[in-house]
């Protein structure tokens, strides 16, 4: 079974964007102790804008070190500070990236159980943390902005703690097909169909797919 370590667990408050001022809660701290989880994620988390982040459907919030390395090359002006926990993370491993994880996957964290229902979108927060232009972009176009997971049982866990897959669908959407899909401007129908029908897609992800699969049908 697929199984990896989370090297840390990150959690934060909101606060204020430097030299910008509107609320974020990208910020986050390394949490050392044990962490309860509930159907909204970790307990001591906070969001600041919870139309896009937060919530059952976006409860916890994965970030492979792997992909720092692509943003290092890609902004070394900034490298130094792209570090575990930058991206605003709540979990942090040195395995996986989104071609080793599939939409629907439901993991066992500590006592905590997840399912993988969607990719993260970034946005604007990422360039103004950092203070460059393009860094969004950038995550947007290579699809290395980490994934979310919905709370399917609550409880707590810690970095240290082994994170391992329990349940994948047979014909499961790697979320490096996921991107790869969306970026193409004519993708297979049955490409569609399959994210389409992906188990625990997230609702607004899954119509969303709908409304292009049906647009593609119609315009063959």
């Amino acid at each position: 079974m697929q199984r990896t370590r989370v090297d840390a667990v990150f959690a934060g408050r909101v606060q204020a964007m430097p030299g910008d001022g509107r609320p974020t809660g990208i910020f986050k701290t390394v949490v050392v102790e044990p962490v309860r989880v509930g159907i909204e994620g970790l307990e001591i988390d906070a969001q600041a804008d919870r139309r896009v982040h937060g919530g059952p459907e976006k409860a916890v919030h994965h970030f492979p070190a792997k992909n720092l390395l692509r943003l290092r090359a890609a902004f070394p002006a900034v490298a130094a500070r792209l570090v575990p926990g930058s991206l605003g993370e709540n979990l942090s491993t040195a395995a996986w990236d989104e071609a080793e994880v599939c939409i629907g996957d439901v993991y066992r964290l500590g006592s905590v159980r997840l399912q993988l229902n969607q990719p993260r979108s970034p946005c604007w927060k990422i360039d103004a943390r950092f203070g460059v232009d393009g860094m969004t972009r950038f995550v947007a176009e290579h699809g290395i902005a980490g994934w979310y997971y919905r709370v399917l049982e609550p409880g707590s866990f810690a970095a240290g703690d082994v994170l391992m897959l329990e349940e994948r669908a047979a014909d499961a959407v790697s979320l490096r097909e996921y991107w790869d899909l969306h970026a193409a401007t004519r993708p297979d129908l049955a490409a569609v169909r399959r994210v389409v029908d992906a188990p625990g897609l997230a609702p607004d992800k899954r119509a969303r797919w709908q409304q292009r699969l049906e647009w593609l049908q119609a315009n063959g």
